[in-house]
């Protein structure tokens, strides 16, 4: 038995009791396999995300941090600031999770864009396929044409923000002669336009 009163740990992931999930919560003897349990919970009241955070047994795991992130009922005063020990991926994870208020999401992009400097070639050919428009629209303005192509290969790039890219850098060589090679992109209009714009007569792929 894990919860101090020794009650079934089962029964204490789904138990109605707000006094028992507490102490569940702050069961120094807290694993993180129960922890994630019951962060599960949608219903979880804000005060036991909150009591799981100050459980030092568990607060530093990684998928306990993110799974307190993720949660619906983490107020943002916990939230905000733990995003910032999230790892890279774990941040796309909570930009892309659709129950999250908007300022959260917003605010994991914020710290995904913030990193694209320091990580790797091989993490940002991953974001360039994985992560949000914004974050896909920003990869676009590398140099590497791989990582342009998985950019707009991504399936949430939206038009507007690759319009916003290629005016943002109008002689970026490599952007443009991928979107004119492009299958989708050299055919949409908005695109179309800004390259011209951009760029006078350009070849496009018809």
């Amino acid at each position: 038995m894990v919860a101090s009163d020794s009650m079934d740990v089962e029964e204490a992931i789904h138990s109605s009791s707000p006094q028992r999930l507490q102490a569940l919560a702050l069961d120094p003897c807290l694993s993180e396999e129960l922890a994630l349990g019951l962060l599960k919970r949608p219903d979880l009241a804000p005060q036991i995300v909150v009591a799981v955070s100050q459980n030092s047994s568990v607060s530093e795991k990684r998928k306990v941090r993110l799974a307190i992130v993720a949660h619906s009922h983490t107020p943002r005063y916990l939230s905000l600031p733990m995003l910032r020990l999230l790892y890279t991926f774990d941040l796309i994870e909570v930009a892309l999770t659709p129950h999250l208020a908007g300022d959260i999401k917003r605010a994991a992009e914020q710290a995904l864009l913030g990193r694209l400097e320091t990580v790797s070639l091989g993490e940002k050919l991953t974001l360039a396929r994985r992560a949000s428009s914004r974050v896909a629209a920003s990869l676009l303005l590398e140099q590497d044409v791989r990582v342009i192509d998985r950019a707009l290969d991504n399936p949430r790039l939206t038009e507007i923000s690759l319009r916003k890219a290629i005016l943002a850098r109008p002689r970026s060589s490599a952007l443009v002669e991928s979107v004119c090679q492009h299958p989708k992109w050299s055919h949409a209009r908005e695109v179309r336009i800004a390259l011209l714009c951009c760029h006078g007569a350009v070849e496009i792929e018809t």
